[in-house]
């Protein structure tokens, strides 16, 4: 099913998506991988608040490159989501919703994900440039020595996405492959 949203990513906008769904995301979003992630989970193990509100947000696994001049950002496209999966429960358990990466997760976050109502969302390896032009403003809010995986906040209009794990623990990734080799293997026996 083709379902335009609207951020925040509230647990009752969550329940709504389905493992499949095709996603048309408008809102505010955040950016970090890895280095950003440790530094954050190690703020909350302090007891320190983050630079940023988690509740209900979405969080982009990507490291853009430099803005070209006339451009808001540069290409932008996923990282492996995987890079981020041990930091993934602890983000989810201060409010932060959303995910957007490309492969597989960890069983832990899809149980982090049941738990506290999270999606996860694909979005196209390869295609940095052409996700870029669904970034209308980029603002860095903190990390700034991260370079790339400093800290941003981005508003985007109508970015492309597949919903793969849903709120259920639903992965399109699991069940798409069983049913592929349940219709298409069934045949060579």
């Amino acid at each position: 099913m083709e379902k335009y949203i609207t951020l925040p990513l509230t647990e009752e906008l969550a329940k709504t998506l389905h493992m499949g769904d095709r996603v048309y995301l408008t809102g505010t979003i955040y950016t970090s991988r890895d280095a950003g992630h440790k530094r954050m989970c190690e703020a909350l193990e302090r007891g320190e608040k983050l630079p940023f509100d988690p509740a209900d947000t979405t969080i982009y696994y990507v490291g853009p490159t430099p803005a070209k001049p006339g451009q808001v950002i540069g290409s932008a496209g996923p990282t492996t989501s995987g890079r981020m999966d041990a930091y993934a429960p602890m983000m989810m358990s201060v409010g932060a919703r959303g995910m957007i990466g490309k492969g597989a997760r960890l069983p832990e976050v899809v149980e982090a994900m049941k738990k506290y109502s999270g999606v996860y969302f694909g979005a196209i390896g390869g295609a940095g440039a052409l996700l870029a032009k669904c970034i209308k403003k980029c603002e860095l809010i903190a990390y700034e020595d991260l370079g790339s995986e400093a800290l941003r906040r981005l508003y985007v209009e109508d970015m492309p996405l597949v919903v793969i794990i849903d709120s259920e623990g639903r992965n399109l990734y699991e069940e798409g492959r069983a049913d592929y080799q349940k219709e298409h293997l069934s045949h060579m026996e």
